[in-house]
């Protein structure tokens, strides 16, 4: 190999260089037989690749490879982040064979530069083959292939990396440990890594600590979670934002709330991590009030688009449209997330056909296209209206219109439409077509739709199908208990409560929620616990009486024990919506809305009652169950009655 081919031109600079005025002197090593056109080359290649002119850097890189000359590493590595910002796969790979070319001896650090490349544009393969060439592997080779193999969720082979890395003698850093973390699989993988993370004595780090909160959170643990932030002997907002985020990804906002009172009275300022969390952990709760205060906060700061569906979808579970409208109205970049969210939060909220309105218009005016959600919230939507045609259209074009194969999820969604409407058979029917396994959560669908519709005989059967799948299912057993009852048989009702005492499985009680003056307040069926019990009893009694006069008949049919006469309407009276919707009148002002969060169904008698009662007080009174929202309103409900 001639003397020219084997020149590497490498000018080294403090600053940013001005290339007009570089002479040859700059070259690191120039053999004499090379011409100033080489050099020429070779600045002007450089030249371009410091001002991210990717087109010409790219022209003198032919250039370069028909001469064999080289540029210096720190130039190749400008010239990759280029290919990197712009997505150019094409001219990427071919950098990676230039450097490669006629015996070039590219640094280790050029060669993670390549690697981090290949991982960018998501070719593992040959990232990998790259890998597995390098003769010198350091940390940033390592933790770059680990990483990108957690981001792809090739969990496996995350964790094989970290092994044959430290068997390589290799010492994993925080950047490693944050990265693999991402790849464990459960608890045992988990505290596998969380030993070596001690032995190393990274343990203390902020990003570490920060990652494993987040996945001990990840998979439940939130006490262990909890257990490392308090060990902590000081703390960084970075995890304050995981043990916060992390109780409110698990729905138990009272803890994520007491924790951001917490970092609050030790001085540290939210940002927009913070505040998303703490919207979530509103939302959990249905506490639009304490929403509505968090949302002063983040008027302090630039919303991003994050923040923006935060608030969104905090204003639609707590059942306000009208201000998440005025949200998602303002909002400048709406992605997917934003649209599927307000479709859902109108079909939630009993508004259907302005969430099949909002869907039209997201595929006609926003080009945005929808996803598996948005699908979601509109087959929502048409089984909560009883819009059969217009689900089915939904469900059978969604494959050849938006690419999306119908999930678990979305033959639910028409198990449910179907049901509701009575038509049982092409419910049964469509499970047994499905190209998925159905589980338990869409047989107790059908189960429900058998209650409403008094299929007996199919009844028992669909609650063998769950039971068989979920045995110690509750609902199934108290849905085919409230079965029995509305048909009378009440030893079927004895005999299937036994079964339940025998496995051990207990009814949840019904519980509502109302929030007062930032406190919230509980209510049980029947109980006896709350302060002003006595007081919200007598009301109860007075309003009851009330609405008889005007014509309330208290629905017995939703009495599920064996009782008599006044013992019936005694057992219906105590609903715990009814005592939080009596305290709510109680204590709030006539113009402010009662906003009652409840963990069962509301029953077909307290919906008759808070109707009524809602015409007959003038009150806007607004329910939120585990499945939707219902709006009661001069005497007219949200859900037009079709629940």
């Amino acid at each position: 190999m001639n003397h020219v081919s084997r020149f590497k031109c490498s000018i080294i600079f403090l600053q940013r260089p001005c290339f007009s005025s570089m002479t040859t002197t700059e070259c690191r090593t120039r053999p004499s037989a090379l011409s100033n056109n080489h050099v020429d080359i070779v600045n002007d290649f450089t030249n371009y690749c410091y001002q991210k002119d990717l087109s010409k850097a790219m022209q003198e890189l032919d250039n370069m490879q028909k001469h064999k000359l080289w540029a210096d590493a720190i130039t190749y590595t400008e010239l990759i982040k280029c290919c990197i910002a712009h997505g150019a796969i094409k001219q990427g790979k071919q950098v990676y064979q230039h450097v490669f070319s006629n015996g070039y001896e590219p640094k280790t650090f050029l060669i993670n530069t390549l690697l981090n490349m290949f991982v960018k544009f998501n070719l593992l393969d040959e990232a990998q083959s790259l890998f597995d060439q390098m003769l010198e592997r350091n940390v940033v080779s390592w933790t770059t292939m680990i990483s990108a193999y957690a981001n792809s969720e090739i969990n496996y082979k995350a964790l094989e990396m970290l092994i044959m890395m430290l068997r390589e003698g290799v010492r994993p850093n925080m950047y490693t440990y944050s990265s693999v973390l991402r790849a464990c699989e459960g608890i045992s993988n988990l505290k596998q890594v969380h030993c070596s993370i001690i032995k190393s004595g990274l343990e203390l780090d902020v990003f570490v600590r920060s990652a494993l909160i987040d996945i001990y959170s990840k998979w439940g643990e939130l006490n262990s979670a909890l257990y490392l932030f308090n060990e902590m002997q000081t703390s960084d907002l970075v995890v304050w934002n995981s043990i916060i985020g992390g109780f409110a990804q698990n729905n138990d906002g009272d803890e994520a709330l007491n924790l951001f009172i917490r970092m609050k009275r030790f001085g540290f300022r939210s940002d927009q991590s913070t505040l998303t969390s703490v919207l979530r952990a509103c939302t959990s709760l249905a506490l639009l009030e304490l929403g509505r205060q968090v949302h002063v906060h983040v008027i302090k700061f630039k919303r991003d688009l994050v923040l923006n569906n935060a608030l969104l979808d905090m204003y639609c579970k707590c059942g306000s449209l009208e201000d998440a409208d005025v949200i998602f109205t303002r909002m400048v970049v709406k992605d997917v997330i934003s649209w599927s969210t307000m479709i859902i939060g109108f079909a939630q909220n009993g508004y259907s056909r302005k969430a099949l309105s909002l869907f039209e218009t997201m595929k006609k005016a926003s080009g945005t296209k929808p996803n598996h959600i948005t699908i979601l919230g509109v087959l929502f939507a048409c089984s909560h209206a009883g819009l059969v045609k217009d689900g089915e259209y939904y469900f059978k074009s969604m494959k050849m219109l938006f690419g999306i194969d119908p999930g678990r999820e979305h033959y639910g969604c028409m198990v449910d439409l179907l049901g509701r409407a009575g038509k049982i058979e092409e419910a049964m029917k469509l499970i047994q077509e499905m190209k998925c396994e159905p589980d338990a959560v869409t047989w107790r669908t059908l189960l429900g739709a058998c209650r409403v519709h008094r299929k007996m005989d199919l009844a028992e059967y669909v609650a063998k199908k769950v039971l068989s799948l979920d045995p110690h299912d509750a609902g199934t057993y108290i849905l085919l208990s409230n079965i029995y009852a509305n048909t009378q048989r009440w030893d079927d009702v004895e005999d299937l409560r036994r079964s339940m005492k025998h496995v051990g499985i207990k009814k949840e009680p019904g519980c509502s929620w109302i929030e007062i003056n930032k406190l919230v307040h509980a209510f049980i069926l029947g109980g006896k616990g709350h302060p002003q019990v006595d007081a919200i009893y007598g009301e109860l009694n007075q309003i009851i009486q009330r609405l008889k006069e005007e014509g309330y008949v208290p629905d017995t049919n939703f009495v599920l024990q064996d009782l008599e006469g006044e013992q019936m309407e005694s057992s219906l009276a105590y609903h715990s919506e009814k005592l939080a919707i009596v305290f709510g009148m109680m204590s709030l002002p006539k113009e402010k809305t009662i906003r009652i969060r409840k963990n069962l169904r509301i029953c077909g008698d307290c919906h008759v009652f808070a109707k009524l009662l809602a015409k007959m007080e003038r009150r806007s009174i607004v329910i939120r169950d585990p499945i939707r929202y219902h709006h009661f309103q001069d005497g007219a409900c949200s859900c037009g009655d079709y629940w």
